[in-house]
Parts: structure tokens; C-alpha cells; sequence
């Protein structure tokens, strides 16, 4: 299987979030780990540029909040 590569870029106005196959999975994953009927609102995650994220993205928080 592919390592996951993620790329986050995007303008004032558009987000985009580009993957592959393997990224995707990934994402996936960790918006259902969010859903967890264990965790607490305001729990997140932190994607950062080379690290999670492809060099020359810009930083991604997934968050739980349940007031939405």
C-alpha cells in the first residue's frame, strides 16, 4: 500500500484538501477515531506541514464540537 500523502492549500475564500488513495483512508480514519462516542467535545487533532501533512501545506485542526 502507498504511504498517505495529504496536501491542505487553499485562499481566503476555499479550502482544499487533495490525497491519495492511502490519505484518504487516513483522514477517514481519524474522523470516524473523532466520533468515538468516548470522546469529549473539543477534543481535535493537529496536522501539520511535514509532518502529517505534505511540505508547503498549510496546518489542518480536526475538532469535535458538539454545539454545531
Amino acid at each position: 500500500m502507498d504511504e498517505p500523502r495529504i496536501k491542505v492549500y487553499g485562499s481566503g475564500t476555499e479550502i482544499t484538501v487533495a490525497a491519495n488513495a492511502a490519505g484518504l483512508r487516513d483522514l477517514a480514519e481519524r474522523l470516524v477515531s473523532l466520533s468515538d462516542p468516548e470522546l469529549r467535545d473539543g477534543y481535535h487533532e493537529h496536522l501539520e506541514s511535514g509532518i502529517n501533512l505534505e511540505d508547503g501545506s498549510i496546518s489542518l485542526i480536526l475538532e469535535r464540537d458538539e454545539n454545531l
